[in-house]
């Protein structure tokens, strides 16, 4: 008989798991009223033209020193920091250039702190990273080295300014550019003084400055003293914070004022157990720099954002590839191609039901089977905060927790050794229907759409191939194929002999999958 028809509750969110309690870091609302619009435009047509002139005659200035003092000096093989009269044109010179340069840009910078010496802290800690204007700060600490891809170099120009700062080259088709980055980083860093200080933005990417997002390690792997820079831009009206999500008009940066705060706080010593922890120490000074700041931290991350841009791209809303990456990755041992791959498939999901987030109606036509009671219950597991729809985030997160633990080679053939009933390594489609029809308890499931799904070359019965490649490419099956798995255990536990075909009603299978849910909760 059919288990009764009761819909399974949201079972409570893990606490490692719960949604972030601060606003999304990657995206910037920006409202101007007319009477600022109109301010804008007038003030455009004058100062814009006047500013862009002035910015190239400096640049014009500029540029011929920044060739002089880089002339045969190489960036690659065996660097030497500069020195002599080539260190007094980068770090003089051509930093009093570069602070003409952000004037007539419109900035006013007023310094607090103390700067420390390269010998006290050799390197720079920056955050939070808002905006290519961020660049400011590095001509407020005298040029230090930053970290840049190679191909910057060939940019017209400012190629030529980036040879200044002897940058940290990244290169994009080194297998092992990686570990020489950081590598490359210890090297100066334990120089003694002799290099320049490396400045780092450790958020990796730009947010909107209302929390810090979590820091990656390049830059405390050394374990050298790092001394934290804060900026801040106190403008009443922000034009100049970038994020991924939002309004861009750089021109309009060139018509307005804007104030430019760098603070230098006090170096951070590392104690022996940061330096054995760059996780620790980058979360430490992370919590210095927020403290400061009297702002949150969250677990968000760079690769938050590459899910936000490949959301975006995939016509989702760019909230629906926010899941806090480096959290769950963690706790769960994601990887980013498994997450990337889940939000194509969510998508797909989304697309054909015209909208971002799906019901258990909904989800259930793109599993091909109706709505009953263990299928309510397994929604219900993806469904973590309850409100009826699920999301990339709980989509992602139900699959990884519920499903993809029981996708394992050995379970796979133990549940298509079920399903073949006849032992003849194939699985017919009377034989699919019957154990699908017991596991959901519905003697008249019509299951020749799901059928043909797997069989994918129409040839009228699944081979173990066939079955294996359908169950690792869609998890979200896992429960409903490995049911009478469960059975078969829960009536091993009550002393209940086991039977060799489908499932008599010894117990109810809806009751079978909500132990074994609660089981992987447990877990």
């Amino acid at each position: 008989c059919s288990p009764p028809h009761t819909v399974a509750i949201a079972l409570p969110r893990q606490q490692s798991l719960v949604l972030p309690a601060v606003i999304n870091p990657f995206v910037r609302e920006l409202q101007l009223s007319t009477p600022r619009l109109l301010r804008c435009f007038l003030l455009g047509l004058f100062l814009v033209p006047l500013r862009c002139l002035c910015l190239l005659l400096v640049l014009l200035l500029a540029w011929p020193l920044a060739v002089v003092a880089t002339f045969l000096h190489p960036l690659k093989g065996t660097v030497e920091p500069m020195t002599g009269w080539r260190r007094f044109l980068c770090q003089i010179v051509v930093v009093g250039l570069g602070r003409l340069v952000f004037f007539f840009m419109g900035f006013r910078v007023t310094v607090r702190g103390r700067h420390a010496s390269s010998v006290e802290a050799p390197i720079l800690a920056v955050a939070p990273h808002s905006s290519y204007f961020d660049a400011i700060v590095c001509i407020v600490a005298g040029l230090p080295s930053t970290v840049s891809r190679a191909e910057n170099l060939a940019v017209p120009i400012f190629g030529r300014f980036l040879r200044c700062f002897q940058p940290v080259l990244v290169s994009r088709l080194d297998p092992d550019s990686r570990r020489n980055t950081i590598l490359e980083i210890e090297r100066r860093a334990t120089s003694g003084g002799r290099w320049p200080q490396v400045l780092i933005f450790p958020e990796g990417t730009c947010t909107n400055r209302s929390c810090l997002i979590t820091f990656k390690q390049g830059a405390f792997i050394p374990g050298v003293p790092v001394q934290p820079v804060l900026l801040s831009y106190p403008n009443d009206l922000d034009t100049v914070t970038w994020t991924w999500q939002g309004p861009k008009a750089p021109p309009r940066r060139l018509s307005l004022l804007s104030l430019f705060f760098p603070q230098f706080l006090p170096p951070h010593t590392p104690s022996e157990e940061e330096k054995a922890s760059p996780c620790l120490f980058a979360s430490n000074v992370r919590n210095t720099m927020a403290t400061a700041l009297c702002i949150p931290v969250t677990d968000h991350t760079y690769e938050d954002c590459r899910l936000m841009i490949s959301a975006g791209e995939l016509t989702l809303p760019m909230e629906a590839g926010l899941v806090e990456f480096t959290k769950i990755s963690r706790k769960l041992n994601l990887k980013w191609d498994s997450v990337k791959k889940e939000l194509e498939g969510f998508a797909a999901i989304a697309h054909s039901c015209e909208g971002g987030r799906i019901t258990v109606e909904q989800f259930a036509r793109f599993l091909k089977l109706p709505v009953s009671p263990p299928l309510e219950e397994l929604f219900a597991l993806f469904d973590r905060n309850g409100d009826g729809t699920i999301d990339f985030r709980e989509y992602v997160i139900g699959v990884t927790v519920l499903c993809q633990p029981a996708n394992t080679e050995d379970t796979i053939q133990m549940a298509f050794k079920l399903f073949d009933l006849d032992n003849d390594g194939s699985i017919t489609q009377d034989e699919f229907s019957s154990l699908i029809r017991s596991a959901l308890g519905l003697p008249d499931l019509d299951v020749s759409h799901l059928f043909s799904e797997i069989d994918t070359d129409c040839s009228g019965h699944i081979t173990y191939k066939e079955f294996w490649a359908f169950a690792m490419s869609h998890p979200q099956y896992a429960k409903l194929f490995t049911t009478y798995l469960e059975l078969q255990r829960y009536q091993a536990l009550q002393a209940v002999e086991p039977v060799a075909g489908p499932p008599v009603n010894r117990v109810s299978p809806h009751n079978a999958l909500q132990e074994s849910s609660s089981d992987k909760k447990d877990e």
